[in-house]
């Protein structure tokens, strides 16, 4: 099958597996009831997420098997996507202790990282250095902690979904500076490109105004997802990890300020909350649209020509990273993030 093909029935899959999940939440199974910590007014169906993750895992077999695919890199995706997705439905349907989901989730993480070979020599001025065993171990945390930000932000309508395809186009774009001709390797780009149909299917019932949630189970895969991806861009050239976390900085800016500020005034970071710089601006606003629609032109007119800057060789990770963070930075003391209500 050409993958052309798998394109629009993956984006069909989403849709409509995700209006299956609709339906089968607003039987009352699975209803996101508002609280003083929600930034939604009424009872909305959630676990939407889980399209997502069927729709994406499903084809990873099919592609290893017709040689589009690692095998390490398919069983990395589909044993971590498939255990952070479990665990995430798990707690949608009962809340799961936090020691036992961090548990799950560093065991994904491992999981990981063991069929990926561990994180690639790091690029710095142009040099390199081989972390070893530090590496490792920066790396599980760095999946970690992208899983769990992610579910922090995934709290208005389609911010979750936008972001994940805007890090993939632009993940996508990476692969076009630098050519690896008939190498696995030049195949890299086959990944966030599948990732953003599933996105993509799920997003239709997910945009503003949205008419389902999608959930831990989504919101912890596509983070982990995003993970892996990053650090298998990094085996395919180093300076392009710097790329994938200048790309991802929106999510990253927002949840790490939000966390620190947060734990420097006591609070237990894990609470759900709404202090993110995005709940913020979206009670100034009045609506979700406008800062979802934000977060999409920061990724595109900002972000995007940063890291493509990194990725040509242009100017250095750490300086782009900088140069790209600081108004995130910004935006985030500005709208708040972290402050107390």
């Amino acid at each position: 099958m050409s993958l052309w093909l798998l394109l629009p029935i993956m984006i069909g899959t989403s849709f409509f597996i995700t209006g299956a999940l609709r339906r089968y939440a607003l039987t009352g199974r699975l209803m996101d009831i508002p609280n003083s910590r929600s930034s939604h007014s009424t009872p909305m169906p959630r676990g939407g997420g889980v399209a997502i993750v069927l729709t994406f895992l499903s084809v990873l077999p099919f592609l290893a098997l017709n040689h589009m695919l690692s095998w390490s890199l398919m069983l990395a995706l589909l044993g971590s996507g498939s255990a952070v997705a479990i665990i995430g439905f798990l707690d949608d349907h009962s809340h799961i202790p936090v020691s036992w989901r961090l548990l799950g989730h560093f065991g994904a993480a491992i999981w990981a990282l063991f069929w990926l070979g561990g994180l690639p020599p790091f690029n710095l001025f142009g040099m390199y250095f081989d972390l070893g065993w530090v590496g490792y171990t920066l790396a599980v945390v760095y999946l970690v902690w992208l899983l769990n930000l992610y579910n922090f932000m995934d709290g208005i309508d389609g911010i979750a979904s936008v972001e994940a395809i805007c890090v993939c186009m632009g993940g996508m774009l990476l692969y076009t500076t630098l050519d690896f001709p008939g190498s696995q390797q030049a195949m890299a780009w086959i990944m966030p490109m599948l990732l953003t149909a599933a996105v993509a299917g799920f997003l239709f019932w997910n945009f503003p105004p949205a008419r389902i949630f999608m959930g831990d189970a989504g919101s912890g895969f596509l983070g982990i997802t995003l993970g892996i991806l990053s650090l298998q861009a990094a085996w395919v050239a180093p300076q392009f990890l710097w790329c994938w976390l200048i790309l991802l900085g929106v999510f990253i800016i927002d949840a790490s300020w939000t966390l620190i500020r947060r734990f420097l005034r006591g609070k237990k970071v894990y609470e759900a909350h709404r202090s993110h710089a995005y709940q913020y601006a979206s009670r100034h606003f009045g609506r979700h649209l406008p800062v979802t629609l934000g977060v999409v032109g920061i990724n595109l007119f900002w972000l995007l020509p940063i890291a493509l800057w990194v990725g040509l060789g242009k100017i250095d990770g750490l300086t782009g990273l900088l140069i790209a963070y600081f108004p995130l930075v910004m935006l985030a003391v500005k709208f708040k993030a972290g402050k107390a209500e």
